[in-house]
């Protein structure tokens, strides 16, 4: 089964994660996919938008490090000179040149001349992020929440786009936390444009992708590059390679290797609740006026 779904149909792509019994979790062969999608939406010239969604109801649950999955994407050689890691040994530049070929692909998004509208569903966590966060408008089902639980341990944003879509204090507020942030915050704070009932999101954001036809794809295409030079002289790019640097150094602390092997003894899903859990009781929030 491809774990990349593509189709064109009424001038829009649409390009579906398909590892439903994985929760559409990234591998390579996904992040690839991906790429690939929007390199043939942006050559067709029957696409005017493109749509990024995730199969049977979840965008993606962010990075597979699942018992049994690949090894995980930044533990494989990349392109790097040199004798083998010793065992135990991290490299890096290694480390730095494989997960930003990853960023790279994901950045596709964002470079792409065409509009890419993401459909958040169900969860989209961690590397998901890094992800979907490149599109250019976000819908959001009103079941669904998105967020970086990797930055309480184990990860930073490698795209690093959080800063430049929320501002100084909401990035704060959920990159120092980790807190998962439901549908009706996410709208209130910016990081989405709107919000939908599961069962409506997919036709909406659809017929939004096809309004797009009606615009000039020059108009489009400039619009966007307008507003991206924008963020990009705000130096996303070096936020970029610090990001990603940065999220190999926090897989090698004492904490990670120790993390590592409470996964290897008790199994992935019980470490994970053990590090979510002081983060899930929504009455320890910090309560304001305006606080969902």
């Amino acid at each position: 089964m491809d774990s990349v779904l593509y189709e064109e149909r009424d001038g829009i792509a649409v390009i579906t994660l398909n590892r439903p019994e994985k929760r559409n979790t990234l591998n390579d062969d996904v992040i690839q996919g991906v790429a690939d999608g929007i390199d043939a939406a942006t050559k067709s010239p029957d696409v005017a938008a493109i749509v990024l969604r995730g199969a049977n109801g979840t965008l993606t649950a962010g990075y597979d490090l699942s018992p049994g999955a690949d090894a995980p994407l930044w533990s494989t050689p990349y392109g790097a000179r040199g004798p083998k890691p010793r065992e135990g040994a991290w490299d890096p530049v290694r480390d730095y040149q494989f997960m930003g070929n990853n960023v790279r692909r994901f950045m596709k998004i964002w470079e792409c001349p065409k509009p890419v509208l993401g459909e958040v569903t169900g969860w989209a966590v961690g590397g998901a992020t890094d992800l979907v966060l490149c599109c250019d408008l976000l819908f959001m089902a009103s079941d669904a929440h998105i967020g970086y639980a990797p930055s309480r341990i184990y990860g930073t944003p490698t795209t690093m786009l959080w800063v430049y879509r929320l501002g100084l204090e909401h990035a704060k507020q959920f990159l120092l936390t980790g807190r998962a942030i439901d549908a009706a915050t996410a709208h209130r704070i910016g990081l989405v444009s709107y919000v939908h009932d599961p069962e409506d999101i997919g036709e909406a954001i659809e017929a939004e992708a096809r309004r797009m036809a009606t615009i000039p794809a020059n108009q489009l295409a400039l619009n966007k590059m307008l507003i991206n030079q924008a963020f990009e002289n705000m130096g996303l790019r070096t936020s970029q390679m610090l990001g990603t640097f940065f999220d190999g150094v926090t897989r090698h602390t004492e904490e990670a290797y120790r993390w590592e092997e409470q996964i290897a003894e008790h199994g992935l899903r019980p470490v994970v609740a053990e590090r979510d859990g002081p983060w899930q009781d929504y009455s320890q929030r910090p309560r304001g006026t305006d606080q969902p």
